[in-house]
């Protein structure tokens, strides 16, 4: 009776809600747009922020390598992903591609992480976009209070900046794809025109002996340096390479989803990550690595470009480009904007398509009936992010976002394996190649990059995951559309789901014993935490086995 968890999502009813009378979305999206789309959303608080610190904390100057593995998982799983987007071309991404081919349980999982990876990626992005807001006003001499920048755990009390952000792209989604998608290409274009300038600017500053170590000693510390800091850097810096999933989220939006899809996808993918290359050696060509160890916070661009000039009688350097800062400020401040505006898209369009389903409630897919969009679901979102942009450390969301992404390849590319099985006759207007190999290294690159993320990553993720588990144990399992409702099969599959969350709790406390150990008992908080949620959700969960129909 448990076969309700894994019932799928017949192929045909998904393709009818994404043509005619079933899609309540507007088709607006050519390629073009699909590809500002992918790398509106890749181009952003990854590149400009994250590489610095990854950069001085764990890879040095072979951060290039870690952007080079992590460009092969994203290589994976972004052919995986541009199967499914020409097979299904539904909203919802890897969510909707687990509901046809894992079945509803699975489905449920992926999109509840998915919604994990963009709202706090979008948080992530504008704690990023309020860092650079303040260093641009400080250029004019103009302070704003540090206590209303920054959250309570970087010393301050609320960060204003973050929030105005979220919600002035919440508002631009609200009123329409297509306005969005304008908007956002104008930001892409030049966003990608300031990459390319620091490109050429910087590589004549380049400074041979900065890369010299090129990977430095590892310092004791696992992840730090060495080949465990390389790839530790690879799996922070993933967050820079999230984008074009989120292209696939938006495939009820696209005139020509079939043919489209992958171009977007894989193009975007193509684009950004020779930049990405090319940036990153720049960067640590042009200064030292340990220049960007707690300078700036999360905006080290700054430090590099002031580094780009010629040193003076006493060895200090006078920027030759003192205007190039400013630009670069202005047009990170816009590119942050279009990363925001699509990660919000992403997850707007994940819950819209989760409710669809039944799995959540019908307020997440009502639809306004003048702009088209999901209005109230863009607000609730923009609550929740707010919250996150406020108060929580940039460097816990960044990593949970990475976390995030991560599972969710993992599970697109065991889709691939899967539908090649069960539906090996249906059309698809893209095939990944080498199959089963290529979603086999996809799983494999993407896991191993997983495993080197800090174990207080892995803390967040299994928390988040477990509170999912209450949602659809207490609603997702007794509304879902698909399901036969029958008391007994409800209760068949709540004792699955049970004895899994079961599993997560446990392994939950002892993940966050060893992060205890690791640390020197400096984490009471985040262990005794851990603790006492593992403990209530295994008798909670193991309730559900004592149930009867």
């Amino acid at each position: 009776m448990a076969s309700q968890l894994w019932i799928k999502k017949p192929l045909e009813k998904l393709l009818h809600e994404s043509t005619g009378e079933g899609n309540q979305l507007k088709r607006t999206l050519g390629p073009g747009s699909l590809v500002a789309l992918g790398i509106g959303a890749i181009i952003g608080a990854g590149l400009f922020s994250i590489t610095g610190g990854a950069a001085a904390n764990q890879a040095g100057p072979a951060i290039t390598i870690s952007f080079i593995v992590a460009a092969l998982g994203c290589a994976f799983a972004g052919l995986c992903y541009a199967e499914f987007a020409s097979m299904i071309p539904v909203a919802g991404s890897a969510y909707t591609y687990s509901y046809a081919t894992m079945g509803e349980f699975i489905a449920w999982i992926i999109g509840w992480d998915l919604v994990l990876e963009y709202a706090v990626g979008a948080a992530t992005v504008s704690i990023s976009w309020s860092r650079y807001l303040v260093k641009f006003c400080e250029g004019f001499d103009v302070h704003l209070p540090a206590a209303l920048t920054v959250g309570p755990w970087d010393g301050g009390v609320i960060n204003l900046p973050a929030i105005f952000i979220v919600i002035l792209m919440s508002l631009l989604l609200m009123k329409g794809t297509q306005e969005s998608a304008l908007v956002n290409g104008i930001i892409v274009g030049l966003k990608v025109a300031v990459v390319i300038i620091f490109i050429v600017l910087g590589w004549k500053y380049i400074n041979e002996s900065n890369y010299v170590p090129y990977i430095p000693d590892n310092t004791g510390n696992f992840g730090e340096y060495g080949f465990s800091g390389i790839i530790r850097a690879a799996a922070i810096v993933f967050f820079a390479y999230i984008g074009f999933d989120a292209v696939s989220t938006a495939a009820q939006e696209a005139k020509n989803p079939k043919k489209d899809m992958p171009i977007g996808i894989l193009g975007s993918l193509v684009i950004c990550t020779i930049l990405y290359i090319l940036f990153a050696h720049v960067m640590t060509g042009v200064t030292n690595y340990t220049t960007f160890k707690g300078q700036d916070g999360i905006a080290p661009v700054a430090v590099a470009i002031e580094s780009m000039g010629t040193p003076d009688a006493s060895g200090a350097i006078h920027p030759d480009y003192p205007w190039l800062n400013r630009a670069i400020i202005v047009a990170i401040l816009a590119g942050y904007a279009s990363v925001i505006l699509v990660m919000l898209l992403g997850q707007s369009r994940v819950f819209f398509s989760m409710s669809k389903d039944g799995l959540l409630p019908r307020v997440f897919s009502a639809v306004h009936p003048k702009f088209q969009t999901p209005v109230k679901n863009n607000t609730m979102f923009l609550v929740f992010v707010s919250l996150f942009a406020a108060f929580v450390p940039a460097r816990v969301v960044g990593e949970m976002t990475s976390i995030g992404t991560l599972f969710a390849f993992i599970l697109v590319c065991i889709g691939i394996i899967v539908m090649r099985k069960q539906m090996p006759d249906a059309p698809r207007a893209f095939k990944t190649p080498l199959v089963p190999l290529v979603p086999i290294l996809g799983i494999f690159t993407c896991f191993f990059m997983m495993a080197f993320l800090p174990l207080d990553t892995w803390i967040r993720l299994f928390v988040w995951m477990i509170i999912g588990f209450d949602v659809y144990l207490y609603y997702g399992i007794k509304n879902s559309f698909l399901s036969n409702k029958l008391p007994a099969s409800i209760v068949a599959g709540g004792k699955t789901v049970g004895i899994v969350g079961i599993v997560l709790a446990v392994l939950l406390a002892a993940i966050a014993y060893f992060h205890h150990v690791q640390t020197d008992g400096t984490d009471t908080g985040i262990y005794y935490f851990s603790l006492v949620f593992a403990a209530i959700h295994i008798v909670t969960f193991g309730m559900t086995q004592t149930r009867k129909a």
